[in-house]
């Protein structure tokens, strides 16, 4: 294992180097070639994405797959780990150290107290610039779903649904989801 500490001052983090970081619990992401370090989500917050998974695994048509725990990458010198995905199969299959966001039609952040402004803006940014239809932010504070649309590589809020609602969409394929069965 080789230290985490950039050998060189300045120089810019590459997805390639991922693959020289400890395995110690933190995450991991790179924006603009600088390393982002975060603890693992806590348990309300895994739970959230994991009980949004199962919705939207149950009404995936095949040919899709969610996901969770990938990174995803349009430059060598960014990638993004959203809390979900949507992506074509194919690219799944396909391998490698990040998808490519060409293949991917949806992500998904459960917001982070500590970490809020990264989902809110870092990647928002990120994943906007890239190309990446659809966007959702799940806010547990509030208990609400921000549904976010790539419109010349920028996102502009479509709706925001709350746990009284049942939301029909679509998209990224089409599924009915009630807030209230994420919280």
């Amino acid at each position: 294992m080789t230290s985490p500490a950039r050998p060189n001052r300045g120089d810019a983090w590459t997805v390639d180097d991922l693959q020289d970081l400890p395995e110690d619990g933190q995450d991991y992401e790179i924006f603009d070639g600088s390393l982002l370090v975060s603890p693992h989500a806590d348990v309300r917050h895994g739970a959230i994405a994991n009980r949004l998974r199962r919705v939207l695994d149950r009404q995936a048509p095949p040919g899709l797959f969610v996901g969770q725990d990938i990174g995803v990458s349009a430059r060598r010198s960014s990638y993004v780990v959203p809390d979900l995905f949507v992506a074509r199969e194919s690219a799944v299959d396909r391998g490698g150290p990040a998808l490519d966001p060409a293949d991917v039609l949806l992500v998904v952040e459960v917001v982070s107290p500590s970490n809020a402004g990264r989902d809110l803006v870092l990647k928002r940014h990120e994943f906007a610039a890239a190309g990446i239809p659809r966007y959702w932010i799940v806010e547990p504070r509030k208990q609400s779903l921000t549904v976010l649309e790539n419109v010349g590589g920028t996102y502009r809020e479509a709706t925001t649904i709350g746990t009284d609602e049942r939301w029909r969409t679509d998209h990224p394929f089409p599924l009915e989801l009630s807030l209230a069965d994420i919280f």
